[in-house]
């Protein structure tokens, strides 16, 4: 018997020391810089009177759970580890178009999709990059989410300077460490959420370029030149703390148009405010990808998409979040089938250009191919 509790005494010993060693390593690898910094100071102070900002959270307009009713944290998780989603990743590589970017006059209203949410547009003499993610993977560890092959052949030397870098909230694959530090010279202006900003002068941007705002707010670029910022209903977080930051959309209005982009979240009355407030809106760029049933108040399912584009009023939909990495367990393509099904039932024009081809702002009637066909 006294051998049984010295096998349990040590055993236990042992396991402790382990946690000791994970807690330790854990605690130096999350001091690298790319988990970025939480606020403090007097960007703290301000965040504390925002009326979305309670108990040392940020809070979505409507709260509801994360995870689905009838889903489970550790049913998620049984299933991403032990059941089979075929197709999460392609097998071929992913089609694309290397615009030279500095090639395309300052006067040409253009937008070019780089894969996953991330966006460069042109429009009446402003140059705008959207959560611009260059790396090989979305996620700080080694073993994160692949960009697919194929889709990830633009790096920060591509990018011409950037009048505003606007980012929709701090997860990884929104905004990336890498990418935003390799752009640091070439960026004019940030626009963020409250709190992002600490991570940007962590990283070296100064002061003086960021923008942070709460929602419902506007960035007058020119005078008859807008960004406002609006809600969605998302959540944020880099390390092992979440909703210190604000997730955000946008809408930019400039003399000839509005676009809105919806950064993450799932449905919500935050379309239908925003379709009120500034509909009809000219291109809608929504999220519509990397989504699931279990965690439908955060991610738009493809349906939800059909339904914001009708609450904006959309004259024209450009689906994102879909075609670079594999955060969900849908069908890498799948995302893509649905949607072109979906607007072209309801008769809504649908934008799906390949990854670094041009899109013609002015040009209402440029035809897109179905590039994911016969993709396996």
């Amino acid at each position: 018997m006294r051998r049984f509790f010295k096998i349990i005494k040590n055993t236990f010993l042992s396991l402790l020391i382990i946690i000791a060693i994970l807690a330790v390593v854990t605690f130096f690898y999350m001091r690298q810089p790319q988990f970025g910094a939480e606020p403090a100071g007097e960007r703290l102070t301000r965040i504390e009177k925002s009326s979305h900002y309670k108990n040392g959270q940020f809070h979505n307009q409507i709260e509801k759970p994360t995870i689905s009713e009838g889903y489970s944290i550790a049913g998620e998780i049984y299933s991403t580890l032990f059941k089979s989603h075929p197709r999460t990743s392609p097998v071929d590589h992913i089609p694309s178009i290397k615009t030279n970017l500095f090639n395309i006059p300052l006067d040409s209203n253009v937008l070019v999709w780089f894969g996953h949410s991330s966006c460069f547009i042109q429009l009446d003499g402003k140059r705008i990059l959207i959560d611009p993610v260059f790396s090989e993977r979305a996620s700080p560890l080694p073993w994160g989410p692949k960009a697919y092959e194929g889709s990830n052949i633009y790096t920060a030397a591509d990018i011409p300077t950037i009048d505003y870098l606007i980012i929709s909230h701090d997860h990884y694959d929104h905004l990336d460490y890498q990418t935003v530090v390799a752009l640091r010279d070439k960026v004019k202006h940030v626009i963020c959420g409250l709190g992002v900003g600490a991570h940007f002068e962590y990283w070296g941007y100064p002061e003086e370029k960021l923008i942070e705002k709460d929602w419902n707010e506007q960035i007058n670029i020119d005078s008859n030149y807008t960004i406002y910022t609006a809600p969605t209903h998302h959540e944020s977080g880099r390390g092992l703390r979440s909703a210190k930051t604000l997730w955000m959309s946008y809408i930019i209005q400039s003399p000839s148009m509005k676009i809105y982009y919806s950064g993450d979240g799932g449905y919500d009355n935050h379309y239908a405010e925003a379709g009120k407030k500034f509909g009809p809106i000219d291109l809608a760029i929504i999220e519509n990808g990397q989504y699931d049933k279990a965690w439908r108040s955060v991610h738009n399912l493809p349906e939800d998409v059909l339904q914001a584009a009708k609450d904006l009023k959309a004259k024209s939909v450009l689906p994102v979040h879909s075609s670079k990495f594999t955060l969900g367990k849908h069908p890498w393509d799948e995302p893509l089938i649905k949607i072109y099904e979906l607007t072209k039932a309801n008769h809504i024009p649908l934008l799906t250009p390949m990854i670094g081809e041009i899109v013609y702002l002015d040009h209402r009637k440029q035809l897109f191919k179905q590039w994911w066909r016969g993709i396996k």
